[in-house]
């Protein structure tokens, strides 16, 4: 089996402020993405990224955003400059996946962009009606994590469950507040080495996120979406979405239900993924593939330095 590439985009958890900025810059063609995206918004998006305070970037209305037109900047940028490089799987954290969706040619930028904003604005406006919490739970193993979410929503008889595996010794957990504590507690018993609250106010990829779903796949099942050149492997089952029926089940159900990364991440590998480029703000997702699997490379592209030593 030939070594393959594969392009990760990042989630919520990797904004900065002033993220893409440097490409802005330095390249026309990333420039363009964001004056596209004011254009598209109907104001002055771009400056919440660049000059914005760090809480209303961190509001999930623009976080969402933000981070979908950073990683679609940076990878308009690669294609220019070296044309010849393509993936051969792409995939996304969570709200990564509809960058991912777009850079297959699934899902139009301007349609993407439309999309991922209005989940943001339907996820906080759940988590206002349905106030939730996340936490990390570190050192544990992901059936333990699934014991201990089941174990506190039948003592408390309110939801918790476990919103994102994200690599080996690391799991997120999400629900209602009450039933997050009572797993927390339950974690430390069971052996986790820490169980953190995370800075959040919405429980996402949990039942509590049911109203932003129902009202979300309405707008999934009015956009246009075509069948991706290359695979990219979803979230909530950690394969190939290869036709448009599928995107559109995953992208339904992908509010509620478990980010399986770690299986997403082994999936590719198995099928001959060797490097892997992260494209967007951070290095959260190449930091995770360090504990998923050493044997293979990941870069961070998420500047125009790394961008000229990639090159």
């Amino acid at each position: 089996m030939s070594a393959k590439l594969a392009f990760v985009f990042p989630g919520q958890a990797s904004q900065s402020l002033g993220m893409g900025r440097d490409f802005v810059e330095a390249y026309p063609m990333a420039r363009e993405v964001f004056e596209q995206t004011d254009d598209l918004l109907g104001f002055a998006f771009s400056k919440i990224c660049f000059e914005g305070s760090e809480e209303t970037l961190n509001d999930t209305i623009n976080t969402q955003p933000a981070l979908y037109v950073c990683s679609i900047a940076i990878l308009r940028v690669l294609n220019h400059e070296r044309p010849d490089i393509e993936p051969d799987f792409v995939a996304g954290h969570s709200l990564g996946e509809f960058t991912a969706l777009t850079a297959s040619g699934a899902l139009a930028f301007a349609d993407g962009l439309r999309l991922v904003r209005e989940r943001g604005r339907l996820m906080k406006e759940a988590g206002e009606k349905n106030p939730g919490a996340m936490a990390a739970l570190l050192g544990l193993d992901l059936d333990s994590a699934q014991a201990v979410c089941a174990r506190a929503s039948e003592r408390t008889q309110l939801a918790v469950v476990v919103a994102n595996d994200n690599c080996p010794g690391q799991v997120v957990i999400s629900g209602d507040v009450l039933a997050l504590e009572a797993a927390m507690e339950l974690a430390k018993e069971a052996g986790a080495k820490r169980a953190v609250k995370l800075a959040v106010s919405i429980a996402a990829h949990s039942p509590l996120m049911e109203s932003a779903a129902v009202e979300f796949g309405r707008l999934v099942a009015k956009t246009t979406l075509k069948i991706p050149l290359r695979p990219v492997y979803g979230n909530v089952d950690a394969l190939p979405l290869h036709d448009i029926d599928t995107i559109r089940s995953e992208l339904n159900h992908q509010l509620t239900q478990t980010v399986r990364w770690t299986d997403s991440v082994k999936a590719m590998i198995a099928a001959g993924a060797e490097r892997f480029v992260e494209i967007g703000s951070g290095d959260v997702l190449t930091g995770l593939l360090k504990r998923i699997d050493r044997n293979v490379e990941g870069v961070a592209l998420n500047s125009v330095d790394a961008l000229k030593k990639l090159v």
